[in-house]
């Protein structure tokens, strides 16, 4: 993988991870044992790896019999051995347990969410990506675009997902990769209104990342992650340098009237310096799940709703990107993680 050994030399300690994560799978028995979370856990609670193989796992999803969706991001610069993809979408079957292609290409889908009637909603990244969000409508299969543009320019790069209040759908639109033009001058956050059109609704998160909203829908959280000044990883030149800005958890409370009011710093990760946070998770409690990295213990941490730490799940090596509650047929609840090259999850209570 010539491109990745180039990147390698290029860039800080954050991608040369990334790097040795796509170069070979991890082991569930890899991974740390979870700390200070033993009233969130099951007492025998270990990371189980459920798929290895892919490229880079991203974004989860669950349906409501327990089935898991989740991305695999074949970026041109990662995957060269296997030839340039279009990215994909896999199944783990819950009743079955197996795991199987769902779809591809997938447009470099990234952020999924899972709607409460089965539709599949789709963040879709640039670097030969559809620059989107898709739903697939889950009785036909077919994929209709959601929103595409804004003030008749495309989207960056979209990233995450999910749904707020009233329905509606929110996404993040930041670039990491990708020679496609940039046509937006901010990397936003956007919401797709009833009507189909596509409003802006927060330009102060720098680079957004993966967002959630609070159990009761009052509050946005935004995590701003890897505002290097570069708008494609892969593109680095040798020894250039590099300084992380903005690193932390943003929270925006929802007024009545569906705007958000002034941003606020949640958790601060200032002392980081390469990557940060990534994925966003809330339990109902409003506990936010944080898949961080670039910090001397990666993991998934788990924050109180006023951003203090509770405890965290250490991943060792592995690059935790994202996470998702899911119940299994037999009534387990799981806590799923996409990292690396891999999909894991471990026994919640």
């Amino acid at each position: 993988m010539p491109n990745v050994r180039a990147l390698q030399s290029q860039m800080s300690v954050a991608f040369l991870t990334l790097a040795t994560c796509l170069g070979g799978a991890a082991s569930a028995a890899d991974l740390p044992a979870p700390e200070g979370l033993s009233d969130f856990l099951e007492p025998d609670a270990a990371w189980e790896l459920v798929y290895s193989a892919a490229c880079f796992t991203e974004g989860i999803a669950a349906s409501a019999k327990g089935d898991v969706y989740f991305s695999d991001i074949m970026s041109s610069g990662d995957c060269s051995a296997e030839g340039h993809q279009e990215g994909a979408i896999f199944k783990y079957d819950a009743q079955e347990k197996q795991v199987s292609l769902f779809r591809s290409p997938s447009g470099q889908s990234n952020g999924l969410y899972m709607a409460e009637d089965g539709d599949l909603y789709a963040a879709q990244g640039a670097d030969f990506g559809g620059r989107r969000i898709s739903r697939i409508d889950a009785e036909t299969g077919r994929a209709h675009i959601i929103a595409h543009s804004f003030q008749g320019r495309r989207l960056n790069s979209p990233n995450d997902l999910t749904m707020g209040p009233g329905g509606l759908i929110y996404f993040s639109d930041p670039r990491y990769a990708g020679h496609e033009t940039i046509e937006q001058p901010i990397q936003g956050v956007y919401r797709v209104e009833n009507d189909g059109s596509v409003t802006l609704v927060v330009a102060d998160a720098v680079k957004p990342n993966g967002i959630a909203f609070s159990p009761d829908g009052s509050k946005l959280y935004v995590a701003a992650a890897n505002d290097n000044s570069s708008t494609d990883y892969t593109r680095h030149a040798k020894d250039q340098p590099v300084h992380a800005g903005l690193m932390a958890v943003l929270e925006y409370p929802m007024n009545d009237d569906g705007t958000l009011g002034a941003r606020s710093i949640l958790i601060d990760y200032a002392q980081v310096n390469t990557f940060g946070p990534d994925g966003l998770n809330t339990d109902k409690d409003g506990n936010l799940y944080v898949a961080l990295f670039g910090v001397d213990d990666p993991g998934v941490y788990v924050y109180s709703p006023t951003g203090d730490v509770i405890g965290h799940l250490p991943t060792g090596e592995v690059w935790p990107t994202n996470t998702e509650f899911v119940r299994d047929p037999d009534g387990t609840t799981y806590l799923y993680m996409t990292g690396g090259a891999d999909l894991y999850r471990i026994k919640m209570k």
